[in-house]
């Protein structure tokens, strides 16, 4: 099984769980044994990628600013790049940039997707039940792409992910592990840094420059 074999079934539960005139957002970046692998919650129309004119990929954080802070605080992306997004204005992204992103996101051998793939009109909290439809689903995007390490972001995302209770300021720094198809994989919870997470965004990049170096 290819990852673009999963966008079919993430496109049935757009229409299930997501705003239906907006589409689902899959993943993006290295796919191939990435050195880390980075899950968010869910996308929003913040995304202009889930868009009904969007003819491009349909990756996450596509228009937006904030969460590229904390992949340039963490070494991910150069400053070039970093400061092209930050002057950029959501819908001046093209399909042309967002794939000259997503390139770098590549060679610099990281994955980026979200546990649920429905993307919401504005940010409000999925319930557990919505997520957990994903979560067989994101199973399989791991099993594919065989990452090195993942880092779950958030105590909602991980304590899904992981099966078990999470509150991500008590287990900083601490590795757990998730077997997926007769394979271990460190997982690593970090302080979601989007939204009112953004006073953490601090202590996100602090913890992934230590996994990183692990």
């Amino acid at each position: 099984m290819k990852i673009q074999d999963l966008n079919t079934f993430y496109d049935k539960l757009q229409l299930e769980y997501g705003e239906p005139t907006l589409s689902s957002i899959y993943n993006g970046g290295c796919d191939k044994n990435p050195d880390i692998c980075f899950i968010f919650m869910n996308p929003t129309g913040r995304n202009i990628a889930s868009t009904s004119n969007w003819k491009g990929r349909r990756s996450p954080w596509i228009g937006t600013k904030n969460i590229w802070k904390l992949f340039y605080g963490v070494g991910l992306i150069d400053e070039m790049l970093f400061n092209k997004i930050q002057t950029m204005k959501p819908d001046e992204w093209n399909e042309d940039f967002a794939d000259e992103v997503y390139k770098v996101v590549e060679d610099n051998k990281f994955f980026i997707t979200n546990l649920g793939k429905c993307t919401q009109i504005d940010a409000r909290p999925l319930p557990d039940r919505v997520l957990k439809q994903y979560l067989e689903l994101l199973y399989k995007e791991i099993d594919i792409i065989n990452p090195k390490k993942i880092v779950v972001f958030g105590n909602q995302v991980s304590t899904i992910f992981l099966n078990r209770k999470v509150c991500v300021s008590n287990v900083r720094k601490q590795e757990f592990n998730i077997q997926i198809n007769d394979k271990n994989y460190p997982v690593y919870p970090v302080y979601y840094p989007i939204g009112n997470g953004m006073r953490n965004i601090d202590k996100a990049i602090e913890d992934i420059k230590y996994i990183l170096d692990k």
